[in-house]
């Protein structure tokens, strides 16, 4: 089952200078002039996906939703948002799946 993108994670990809499609591995594809960028957004082993900041606000209330996500960015905070000049994967799941 490909993951529901949500209207405000496309609004996000466009300002972002991206497009973003479901992916067959992960929630979401990134594509910049056509070309495969990044793949964001886990699943489980059981292939269920991990929830993202716009799933926490529609299941859990906005409230909630800033907590998961505080708790999301100080676990990632460490990783590099950019390699070789490029936005790494990190970079592209804190900008469309946590913003």
């Amino acid at each position: 089952m490909d993951y529901k993108i949500q209207p405000r994670q496309f609004k996000i990809a466009k300002k972002l200078g991206v497009e973003i499609k479901p992916s067959k591995n992960k929630k979401i594809d990134i594509y910049k002039d056509d070309i495969k960028v990044a793949s964001i957004g886990g699943r489980r082993k059981d292939k269920t996906f991990y929830n993202d900041y716009a799933t926490y606000i529609t299941i859990l209330g906005k409230a909630k939703a800033d907590l998961k996500k505080k708790n999301y960015l100080a676990r990632h905070s460490k990783e590099p948002k950019e390699k070789d000049g490029k936005k790494t994967n990190s970079f592209y799941a804190k900008a469309i799946l946590w913003s």
